[in-house]
């Protein structure tokens, strides 16, 4: 197999904090300085929260602003992706950033359970997500938490709710949501490509799974999702390890696998973006 791999870093989510690793970064200065580094080691895609100074996660399109100029002019090329998440403000404050118009934005279609709550996505909020990415032609990221979600967005594309071939990112190992389950992922594949013929996707392991998840994904021919979002709070075993670190960990196992890292620039081709001048 020699098809390019895409690495997405997720830097720094919701949950993480510094008393769970020095590394995360919190201020839009660490976002950048720490993506940059994640993009020196091979990554193509940085999937963005953006935080206040206590630490929470913010809604503030103002930082999401700051953080997009800094990562295009140290990162030429890189693909921006915002997150619209449950923890990125309530109703349509989770989509208030759009209108900045970055390359990808996360898009999960439907509700499913987590830890200690119940991360709520209503038809009418998944519905105006999607027709504000429409707007600003920005591209889906469709995190996939449950197998419904595959068919919702199948369907929401045949409909043209979702105008361009959707990206597909199985999340895999969220306690009380959908566990890091190999038969689990291999249905997975086989669903999108009953679906979605040609669609690309990724996925996504949380904690300990993380790099389990990662080397189902490179293996089967998909792409990869990485950092201190997903690793940090989860698995013990890796507090010491940097963005950069866990992004460096996945190339190898690309290469162990015969597979090159997808540039900035082959991964925007392979997901159908525009492309900017390195």
């Amino acid at each position: 197999m020699s098809d390019p791999c895409i690495i997405c870093v997720a830097i720094t989510g919701s949950v993480p904090t510094k008393a769970d690793n020095p590394a995360v970064p919190i201020s839009i200065t660490e976002q950048v300085e720490s993506t940059h580094e994640a993009y020196e080691a091979g990554a193509a895609i940085c999937h963005a929260h953006v935080r206040n100074d206590d630490q929470t996660t913010s809604s503030d399109p103002e930082k999401f602003a700051r953080l997009k100029e800094g990562v295009e002019t140290h990162c030429p090329g890189m693909i921006v992706q915002f997150s619209t998440g449950g923890r990125s403000g309530a109703g349509s404050e989770r989509g208030g950033m759009l209108p900045l118009c970055p390359d990808m934005a996360s898009l999960t279609v439907g509700s499913n359970n987590f830890p200690t709550r119940v991360y709520e996505n209503p038809p009418d909020l998944v519905d105006w997500l999607a027709a504000q990415m429409r707007e600003f032609d920005i591209k889906p990221e469709i995190e996939a938490f449950d197998l419904s979600h595959i068919l919702v967005a199948a369907k929401m594309h045949e409909e043209g709710r979702i105008s361009d071939v959707p990206y597909i990112q199985f999340v895999m190992g969220v306690k009380n949501a959908m566990p890091a389950d190999k038969d689990v992922f291999d249905f997975y594949v086989k669903t999108v490509d009953r679906l979605l013929p040609g669609a690309p996707w990724c996925a996504a392991g949380v904690g300990a799974n993380q790099i389990l998840v990662n080397e189902w994904s490179i293996a089967a021919g998909g792409h990869a999702r990485t950092g201190l979002e997903d690793n940090v709070r989860w698995d013990r075993e890796t507090l010491a390890l940097s963005n950069a670190a866990l992004v460096t960990r996945v190339a190898d196992l690309c290469a162990a696998h015969g597979r090159p890292v997808a540039s900035a620039t082959q991964a925007r081709e392979i997901l159908g973006l525009r492309q900017v001048a390195a």
